[in-house]
């Protein structure tokens, strides 16, 4: 039986990944659609989701981030796969609710395979993955933690925008599901797969790991290989970042308050063998 928090995981990632590409969509269509007012609108948006929706879900609202967290085991591949068909879905939606509010399609912005498009997503997916891996891994409190992902996601989007492509500059996107919706990436045909859905996932892979193996705290790489079961005694597994990071966080209180219990007993053990030795000694006497 799927229990409520596993419904209302992947009810947040869809939500989070749709409102994302709707604002996406609708400021890229707009009198202001420079990439650069899309990224400010992408990164608030992504504040805001994280915000709201982070701790009933992962908290990823991009299929590019998932991977990234699958290959560095920080999310398991049943709920992997799970989270990039809510996120598939929420784009989706999107997509077909601007086009219902604007009364028109949209046409396809994708093209054929572009190496520039490839490495300019690439590069953004890393500055955005780094930044998602510094609040995974330091346990950033929820609104520091919105606050850096949603900055990272501005700046991944202004650097991948920066790629000249035929008939001007790039868009920067820097998510394989907001793609989707933008008809950048076309799931069923090839558009797009060795540029926005390719490039993003290279960029969270190759970010993701690199912070894990150079940046992240011993401490916490421990405790977070602990949280995946590989630590004797709890085998347990965390399917987002919210319960790996409460997780941890339990553990660390848990070291704490038996170092204090530790600390308490030594006085009162002393305490004990002093009283102990001045009534012997009364005795003798």
């Amino acid at each position: 039986m799927v229990g409520r928090n596993r419904i209302a995981i992947l009810v947040a990632e869809f939500l989070g990944t749709g409102l994302l590409a709707m604002v996406m969509l609708s400021v890229q269509h707009s009198t202001i659609g420079l990439p650069y007012f899309v990224a400010l609108a992408a990164g608030l948006t992504l504040a805001v989701a994280m915000v709201a929706l982070g701790r009933s879900g992962g908290g990823h609202f991009n299929p590019a981030i998932t991977i990234g967290m699958w290959t560095a085991r920080q999310i398991k591949t049943i709920p992997a796969v799970a989270y990039i068909a809510a996120q598939m879905l929420g784009a989706w939606a999107a997509y077909y609710l601007y086009t219902y509010f604007v009364k028109t399609s949209l046409p396809t912005i994708g093209g054929h395979y572009d190496s520039h498009v490839l490495v300019a997503e690439a590069v953004g997916a890393f500055v955005l993955a780094m930044g998602y891996a510094a609040a995974v891994f330091n346990r950033f409190w929820s609104v520091k933690t919105a606050g850096t992902v949603g900055t990272s996601y501005m700046l991944a989007i202004i650097v991948a925008a920066a790629v000249v492509v035929t008939g001007g500059m790039g868009i920067g996107i820097v998510n394989p599901a907001v793609a989707l919706s933008m008809r950048a990436f076309d799931v069923f045909g090839s558009m797009g797969w060795g540029t926005y859905a390719l490039g993003p996932i290279l960029g969270a892979v190759i970010g993701f790991n690199l912070y894990a193996l150079l940046f992240a705290p011993e401490n916490s790489l421990a405790r977070m290989r602990a949280v995946m079961g590989e630590k004797s005694g709890r085998a347990v597994a965390a399917t987002t970042i919210s319960e790996a990071v409460e997780i941890a966080a339990e553990e660390e209180t848990d070291d704490e308050e038996e170092a204090e219990a530790e600390a308490e007993e030594k006085p009162a053990a002393k305490h004990h063998s002093n009283k102990h030795g001045k009534n012997r000694k009364n005795h003798k006497k």
